[in-house]
């Protein structure tokens, strides 16, 4: 587990390339926001392993991506200013070099200029839109607080994606293998009325986030996972939840997220909202070792990071599924 949070910490770096000084004093939050708390690595005691259906079969995630070669912090960075400047304490510079790395290289020529601006919008979900006329079909890494995901652009040197905030000062950063980056900024002040967990994982882990609202059953309305995500307008009329899937699974060194959303405050039902992660037994991990993390948001507090560590059952359990009931703890949700 400590090579993938080093990782993900070498991530958080990346983002003190553009403001180091800012990153050291505040972690992941901007002025104002939440600070992230560390729950640490989780104890995984409630372990089920099934038999593919669950009652139905499942439809595999797929997509293999090569593992981690390093922290994304040891490369220079140079950054594009915020798309709101006064959006952001940051101080932006033209070139930055991060301690230990390489000496930073000339500013590009305008016509490759890097921006992106963040604007908020409903089920406190941020519309980033990149543009990078120069890094057309690239892979580029999005960090947000901690959570970090691959992505590639169009061949136009576009991106555009949406990503639940995890926190209500939100800030975004978008990294390319070549040291170049931009960010940008957004107030999400929708998110006190949203409870929100994600996991985050690297390679073909096999690894799926299921909701299952007011105890449904699997594979019936109400059980939210990445082949039935829910519905972002149900969610911001406070009627169910919505599971949104971030990362290009066929990109070079890919990083990828499920992140699920509730609308707690504004819910008109009661009961219990059941969450687990749970991990296919494939040909790629069977008899491996799975790492990730989980990110937790709810109420308005701070946000939680946990670590995990799976050991997936030998190759002879192909097919099946581990259920693990105890990485996030289920949502109890009373109507508003």
């Amino acid at each position: 587990m400590a090579r993938l949070k080093s990782y993900i910490l070498g991530g958080a770096t990346l983002g003190c390339a553009m403001a180091i000084g800012y990153i050291m004093q505040y972690g992941f939050a901007l002025p104002g926001g939440q600070q992230t708390s560390d729950a640490g690595a989780i104890e995984v005691t409630d372990i089920t392993l099934t038999t593919s259906g669950l009652g139905a079969p499942r439809a595999p995630l797929t997509g293999a991506q090569p593992e981690f070669d390093g922290p994304l912090g040891s490369e220079p960075v140079r950054v594009a200013a915020a798309a709101d400047p006064q959006a952001s304490d940051i101080s932006m510079a033209k070139t930055v070099t991060v301690p230990g790395g390489r000496s930073t290289t000339p500013i590009p020529p305008p016509e490759c200029a890097i921006s992106m601006e963040a604007t908020t919008s409903a089920g406190a979900m941020v519309s980033l839109a990149v543009d990078a006329p120069c890094n057309a079909n690239e892979r580029v890494t999005i960090h947000h607080h901690g959570m970090m995901f691959t992505d590639v652009m169009a061949e136009d040197g576009s991106l555009n994606i949406a990503v639940p905030a995890l926190t209500e000062n939100a800030l975004f950063i978008a990294a390319f293998s070549n040291g170049e980056g931009a960010t940008a900024s957004a107030e999400v002040t929708s998110l006190a009325f949203y409870d929100r967990v994600a996991v985050q994982w690297k390679g073909d882990t096999g690894l799926q986030l299921h909701a299952r609202e007011f105890a449904a059953d699997y594979f019936t309305t109400g059980h939210v996972w990445a082949e039935s995500s829910g519905d972002l307008a149900a969610a911001a009329n406070g009627e169910g939840g919505f599971l949104v899937r971030l990362g290009e699974t066929n990109a070079p060194d890919a990083l990828m997220a499920e992140v699920y959303t509730f609308p707690s405050g504004t819910a008109k039902k009661s009961g219990d909202i059941l969450l687990s992660v749970e991990a296919e037994v494939t040909e790629v991990n069977c008899d491996a070792q799975v790492e990730a993390q989980t990110l937790d948001v709810r109420g308005g507090e701070a946000l939680r990071v946990g670590d995990l560590t799976l050991e997936i059952p030998a190759c002879d359990s192909v097919g099946d599924f581990l259920v693990l009931k105890n990485i996030v703890q289920d949502l109890k949700v009373a109507a508003r």
